[in-house]
């Protein structure tokens, strides 16, 4: 391992963005322990072969992995003994591990407790050990972590010199095999940043957002308090996850997809999940996004020029294609940036890969349906609540609030100023009826301009309708009025109109049948009111003379 310094200056070296640390709100320590910290960007050294994508998720199925392919990583420091290490986000798992560039660490408690990390792509094994932890400002006085000796995992290539897992503590595997040993002290190092003060709110928040085609890389992290630019996300839907109570991963329920003007359906393969909807996992350590061949078909299949490329497992997509595609997630719309779409590949500017990788086989083995890595997480601003302390020290149930920030006619000029060609207007996305196909999306601007031609004449043909309406009302009263009058005056009636309601019983007009007669008859309301779709018919006109025998009026209704 390269000495601590080197591995500092490397990352340096390979970043790609300005880093843009959050605004941290004073206080006093026992009134708050919400801090902020700034994450920067890592690109794979140049010199590198073979680099892999970055699937950081535990126990995800190694099918995942893919050769000749590099792209970005979003990484913090936390600081494991006083010494500070450059570590991957990632939401896909809980542990926090570290690789030290001389052993043994400093100010750090090994137990005799050996363990190995299983990652969708690589592996980190060493000793469970404790020791005081720092990230985000707030000081954890002994951090459980795994105090590596050996891996073989994507993150050290970037740059990186472990990963820090944002996910729950049921699926932390140094908890649970620290649980076995009867203790409770394998806590996750998020767990123990919520319990420095369990008054305040238990979220993280954080922006893995790019302004260009891979370069201009910026990112915020925050844990208990917002990016004041993007406090509107407090007023977005709380998304629930998927199971709503005690998941095991940051997993929601996706609505639909909608790729140009096509909204389209999901389904699941996961157990009890509602029709229409996918189980999706939002990973922040995944470079790309893993999903059903079908959905990767829908995106680029019907891209001129796009072909699947089986041996490197992606679609390649001519550079200069821009695919307007958004995702609906609890009826709200994510537009996604095009550039993250179909990201470059390297060394070849021409040439662009689908960053939608299609999976043959089950993605989550049947927990979840689709991986959602950083392509898509780069275009909101996510907040995630693990739910607020009781008094009894539980937890409520967690969920996801998410802003977008892509405007998608910003992002189609940003594509065509970094591959050429005319960026598109009037980009919209509707929401559709809980992923039922209905929405409709408009990148025309023709059709906005016809509409708002027609809305300049809207009122005038109100107007002329009501007017229509009114005269034809009349016309109808006249009518009426005078029928009336010609029927009073041909022929008064002999009975009196009745003001209660008559008995309803049957008499049957066949006066040679030897059939009994039918019992009374019961009356039952039948309500007149019109719908919209009740088709109105004329009534009958009156018939006049006695009826002969068998032989019905013929109605014109």
């Amino acid at each position: 391992m390269k000495p601590a310094i080197l591995s500092l200056l490397a990352l340096a070296g390979f970043s790609m963005a300005v880093k843009i640390p959050i605004q941290k709100v004073k206080g006093s320590r026992l009134d708050r322990r919400s801090g902020g910290t700034a994450v920067s960007v890592s690109k794979p050294s140049s010199k590198l072969v073979n680099s892999q994508v970055l699937a950081a998720s535990s126990s995800i199925n190694s099918t995942l992995s893919l050769s000749d392919v590099q792209d970005l990583i979003y990484i913090a420091n936390v600081t494991v003994g006083g010494v500070q290490y450059p570590v991957q986000l990632d939401t896909g798992s809980s542990d926090l591990w570290v690789f030290p560039a001389a052993a043994p660490l400093p100010n750090a408690t090994d137990s005799s407790i050996s363990q190995n990390l299983t990652y969708g792509i690589g592996w980190a094994y060493g000793q469970i050990a404790y020791a005081q932890a720092e990230f985000a400002g707030i000081s954890v006085p002994q951090q459980a972590y795994l105090n590596v000796s050996v891996a073989q995992n994507p993150a050290l290539s970037y740059s990186a010199s472990g990963v820090f897992g944002l996910g729950f503590d049921s699926l932390s595997t140094i908890d649970a095999v620290i649980n076995k040993t009867g203790a409770s002290t394998g806590r996750t190092l998020l767990y123990n940043l919520f319990q420095d003060n369990p008054s305040e709110p238990n979220f993280i928040a954080f922006s893995l957002q790019s302004s260009t085609d891979g370069n201009d890389i910026q990112g915020t992290f925050a844990v208990g308090e917002t990016d004041p630019q993007y406090a509107n996300v407090t007023n977005t839907n709380k998304i629930p996850t998927w199971p709503v109570s005690s998941p095991s991963r940051w997993t929601v329920l996706l609505d639909s997809f909608i790729v140009g003007t096509q909204t389209n359906d999901v389904s699941s393969t996961v157990s009890g999940v509602p029709s229409n909807k996918a189980v999706v996992l939002l990973d922040s350590g995944t470079s790309y996004t893993y999903a059903p061949v079908d959905v990767c078909t829908a995106i680029y299949g019907g891209v001129a020029g796009a072909q699947y490329d089986s041996s490197i497992g992606q679609w390649v997509v001519p550079c200069d294609a821009e695919i307007d595609m958004a995702l609906q997630i609890d009826n709200q719309i994510y537009p996604l940036n095009p550039l993250d779409v179909t990201p470059t590949t390297p060394g070849d500017n021409s040439t662009c890969v689908g960053s939608f990788l299609p999976q043959t086989e089950s993605v989550g083995a049947g927990q979840f349906d689709w991986l959602i890595g950083d392509n898509v997480l780069r275009s909101v601003y996510a907040l995630y609540d693990f739910g607020d302390f009781d008094s009894s020290g539980n937890t409520g149930n967690p969920y996801i609030q998410m802003l977008a920030l892509v405007d998608p006619n910003q992002a189609s000029a940003e594509f065509h100023a970094a591959r050429g060609g005319t960026p598109l207007t009037n980009i919209t996305y509707n929401v559709s009826n809980s992923g039922s196909g209905v929405t409709t999306v408009s990148l025309s601007t023709d059709v906005a301009d016809t509409i708002a031609k027609l809305s300049q004449y809207l009122p005038a043909m109100l107007g002329v309708m009501a007017l229509n309406a009114l005269v034809l009302t009349v016309l109808t009263i006249v009518g009426l009025v005078l029928l009336c009058r010609r029927r009073g005056k041909a022929r008064a009636r002999k009975t009196p109109g009745r003001l209660s309601p008559m008995p309803l019983s049957y008499t049957s007009m066949n006066r040679h049948s030897d059939v009994p007669e039918p019992g009374p008859h019961t009356y039952e309301p039948v309500s007149m009111a019109l719908t919209e779709d009740t088709l109105f018919a004329p009534p009958s006109p009156a018939f006049k003379g006695e009826a002969r025998y068998l032989e019905r009026p013929k109605s014109i209704a």
